[in-house]
């Protein structure tokens, strides 16, 4: 029988790992796949790692670590042929692991991952941010990079990479997927089923503080992967949004309301434009509206999440799934 060793960090989670252990072990009972769990803790304080070893997960204590790290320590414990990576607050569908690997005896792509949705309970803000990331129209995508909420691939292809990069903070999802398509894998998004989020920003002040984190990777990855037109769009858009806003004060404090109006309606473009990308083919207005005012909002945390980072200031946010 084959194995599937499911590498999960995690950091205060007790909320949601009993729920994520769960349907992973239904997922590779299904797949009839021997599963191997193996949760890499960053020094929780809560009952997270005592509720992973009454599912009979292997427990790693490894406080102070990138989550990267985590993911690479949790990867070489395992002996799995199959490597999958799980966030601690995601519920997997019970076909996720058969599904996938379906997929993959029919030579449609090496590394795999679900959308992912939100509950229904969650405030209408995470909602918004997580529905932009589903897809519609065909079941399976062809990407060019994947998240690691969930994320399933050989484990040849892991190493062949050589694992996730230890030094990003964030963003080592995107990092190591980039690599993996530089190194010749075939991506493949799949949007139905999908998994779950259950740790989503429960208050306002959480997704704000969660976003300035996400946003902290921008000048981690231009470093590593260069000054690609791709990887430079969003921030220099940031940069460009701080600048305007600058502008437009200024021509306030001089009595050019007008002017600091116009100027102001061109600040707000970007995120129109960003919001319309992502959700004219939902065709809900309401839906359009919200995300506008998140990009508004992600804009600038953005600009001051590449600020910090230039005056070498890390996130203390700890490494978690």
């Amino acid at each position: 029988m084959s194995q599937v060793s499911i590498v999960i960090p995690m950091f205060n989670e007790a909320r949601h790992i009993a729920r994520t252990l769960a349907s992973a072990q239904r997922a590779a009972a299904r797949a009839g796949l021997a599963c191997e769990l193996i949760v890499v803790d960053n020094g929780s304080t809560d009952d997270g790692p005592a509720i992973a070893r009454q599912f009979g997960a292997q427990v790693l204590s490894l406080p102070g670590l990138t989550i990267g790290a985590l993911r690479n320590r949790g990867a070489a414990l395992g002996n799995g042929h199959w490597l999958a990576f799980l966030d601690a607050d995601i519920e997997v569908p019970a076909q996720w692991l058969a599904q996938l690997l379906r997929l993959h005896g029919e030579q449609r792509a090496d590394v795999f991952a679900l959308d992912c949705d939100t509950p229904a309970a969650a405030p209408w803000y995470a909602r918004a941010w997580q529905r932009r990331t589903l897809r519609t129209g065909a079941v399976q995508h062809r990407a060019q990079w994947l998240p690691t909420p969930n994320l399933l691939m050989p484990r040849s292809w892991f190493a062949r990479v050589g694992g996730f990069n230890e030094q990003l903070t964030t963003g080592e999802d995107k990092d190591l997927t980039w690599r993996l398509t530089q190194a010749g894998a075939r991506l493949l998004a799949v949007r139905d089923p999908v998994a779950l989020h259950w740790g989503f920003e429960g208050r306002w002040g959480e997704w704000l503080g969660k976003e300035l984190w996400r946003q902290g990777s921008h000048l981690h990855l231009l470093r590593n992967h260069g000054r690609s037109l791709r990887l430079l769009r969003f921030p220099l858009l940031s940069l460009g949004a701080w600048a305007v806003d600058v502008a437009a004060l200024l021509a306030l404090s001089y009595g050019q309301v007008p002017l600091a109006l116009l100027l102001l309606l061109v600040g707000a473009l970007p995120a129109l434009g960003l919001s319309a990308r992502q959700s004219l083919r939902h065709r809900d207005l309401l839906f359009t509206l919200q995300l506008w005012g998140l990009h508004w909002v992600r804009l600038r945390l953005a600009g001051a999440a590449l600020v910090l980072s230039l005056l070498n200031r890390p996130s203390r946010r700890p490494a978690r799934g």
